[in-house]
């Protein structure tokens, strides 16, 4: 194992960080690795207009996306408000069952018979050339806030904030869709902040929300990203939201010691539960209340509803098991059920592609009569290039991107979409290639897992996607012992010795002895590829492995 400078140079080498960026990476700086958000093409034109809608107390609409980016851009929107004590806004969240993603013409009909004067899109609409056509016609301005890769055709909007449309010079074109909603109260403030007696740096506050949906959106954690995500945690571990506090509270999370897994395992589910299963308002509100009853009332909901959503992922996917036992082996899968939940289907997909390593197709009812699916890669399968080679009218309308996307089929169509997507599969690939969703940064033996090399490893968090959580690979490592554990002992605990006589464990949710190629003994060596990890549960402070893969 190399010393603790040698580790830090690896791991920083491995990530692609020069030396010239190492300090900049290790130690974000608020002030200098944030941009001025009027680089962003429109940023001035957007904030005028905004200034000019409330001078004018012009009715304005926030319209987010119903996931873990959308609802946190609402709430940026709605500190923002609050903070400058204008109360002639509202907030639209579609219904992910009733209106699926997007602007919709049904809503802009309706904002329209309300009078709104501005419609400001977050974590959408840069596709919505109809839409938005419908909304200006009509005397409405649309502002349009995404993040997502724009069309040709770029709908005809006052204005457009994203970083990736042509002729924006903005210097990191990844922010999430929150991330553009902080950039915007950034830019407000610093134009306007002295006219609203805001105090200089109070949009701080705003990043634990853009940290939450950075973290959660799995966009690349390096540059303006990493800032946020890196201070949106010091934010979150004060505790100022009364919901969040509530949430992690009754989740078993310390939230003083908060991390970037608390937020992608333990609050975006929950917060995605209620557009999945109910409405994506209560999540809004959770998230925004300063009220302690309505806080707890709120993430007590959560809580449920995302234990009702775990127990319809198990039924469904014993379901998908009973039949693909029964099917032919294929190179994809295409599965689906009239019952099954529109909501829930990207984790199934997700779930199945895990166990069975293949692409998959998912289908449901959406309840109004029209069949939707989700689908997830596998092997550097393009989905959008597979979904494109279909013969016309396979389906009603698709969209995504390389490994992850959505779909719609005519219940006449849906009986042909599996055979169709075998033969342009079949024609179009000539080898899956085999897929590791890691890359090992470091060998290392039981004796280097200690608390120094943790913290060593601690100085690059937070990790996701651009910065992915330092993997190391143990060979010949002896099991001294091994439990299943959890009610239904479904998660996976084996035990190695040290050379100080210690012991240290290495876990995985989930598995069990038999999960892996062959059934693990006690005495049986392997070669574990596993991350370090805290585990501060109860009060106590364990460092511990989390198992990637068991490699023979």
């Amino acid at each position: 194992m190399p010393n603790e400078v040698e580790l830090l140079d690896i791991l920083l080498k491995n990530r692609g960080i020069k030396i010239e960026d190492r300090e900049r990476f290790l130690n974000p700086s608020y002030e200098e690795g944030l941009y001025d958000p009027y680089l962003m093409k429109d940023m001035e034109k957007v904030v005028a207009r905004i200034f000019e809608a409330i001078e004018a107390e012009e009715k304005i609409l926030i319209y987010s996306d119903y996931d873990c980016d959308g609802i946190p851009a609402a709430v940026i929107m709605h500190d923002f408000f609050h903070k400058i004590g204008y109360e002639n806004f509202s907030i639209y969240i579609p219904d992910r069952h009733d209106e699926g993603y997007g602007l919709h013409l049904d809503a802009i009909d309706q904002f329209i018979d309300d009078d709104i004067n501005l419609i400001i899109t977050f974590d959408l609409g840069i596709t919505a050339v109809e839409e938005v056509a419908r909304a200006e016609t009509a005397g409405i301005d649309v502002i349009i806030t995404d993040h997502h890769i724009p069309q040709e055709d770029l709908p005809r909007a006052y204005a457009v904030l994203n970083p990736k449309q042509e002729g924006d010079f903005y210097p990191d074109k990844m922010l999430c869709g929150a991330g553009i909603a902080f950039k915007l109260v950034q830019a407000l403030v610093k134009k306007y902040g002295e006219y609203w007696k805001i105090n200089n740096g109070w949009e701080k506050w705003l990043l634990d929300m853009a940290s939450v949906a950075t973290l959660s959106d799995q966009v690349p954690l390096l540059d303006e990203n990493r800032v946020l995500a890196y201070y949106g945690l010091k934010v979150l571990r004060k505790g100022h939201r009364l919901g969040l506090v509530e949430l992690f509270k009754k989740a078993g999370v310390d939230i003083t010691k908060l991390n970037e897994e608390d937020i992608t395992f333990t609050l975006a589910p929950r917060i995605n539960a209620a557009s999945r299963m109910a409405d994506p308002m209560s999540a809004y509100e959770m998230l925004a209340t300063t009220n302690p009853v309505s806080a707890r009332t709120l993430s007590d909901h959560l809580v449920k509803i995302n234990d009702e959503r775990k127990i319809m992922v198990a039924h469904i996917m014993k379901d998908v098991k009973n039949v693909l036992k029964k099917r032919e082996e294929k190179s994809l899968i295409v599965i689906g059920n009239p019952s099954w939940r529109i909501g829930v289907l990207g984790l199934i997909a997700s779930k199945i592609t895990e166990e069975y390593k293949k692409p998959v197709f998912v289908w449901g009812n959406d309840g109004s009569g029209d069949i939707r699916g989700s689908c997830r890669s596998w092997g550097g399968i393009n989905l959008v290039e597979l979904m494109i080679s279909l013969p016309e009218n396979s389906l009603l309308e698709f969209g995504g991107h390389k490994n992850a996307g959505g779909f719609s089929v005519s219940h006449e169509e849906i009986h042909f979409l599996e055979e169709r997507l075998l033969k342009v599969f079949d024609e179009n690939t000539e080898e899956v290639e085999e897929m590791k969703d890691y890359v090992i940064d470091a060998n290392i033996t039981i004796d280097d897992v200690t608390n120094d090399n943790y913290n060593v490893i601690e100085k690059l968090a937070p990790f996701g996607a651009g910065n992915p959580k330092p993997t190391f690979l143990l060979k010949n490592l002896p099991i001294s012992a091994i439990k299943e554990f959890g009610k239904e002992k479904n998660h996976l605990e084996l035990a190695f010795k040290n050379s100080r006589g210690g012991q240290i464990k290495a876990i995985s949710f989930f598995k069990t002895r038999e999960s892996f190629e062959s059934v693990l003994k006690e005495g049986e060596k392997i070669n574990l590829v596993a991350t370090f990890e805290k585990n501060n549960f109860g009060g106590r402070s364990e460092l511990r492995l989390r198992i990637v893969d068991i490699l023979r």
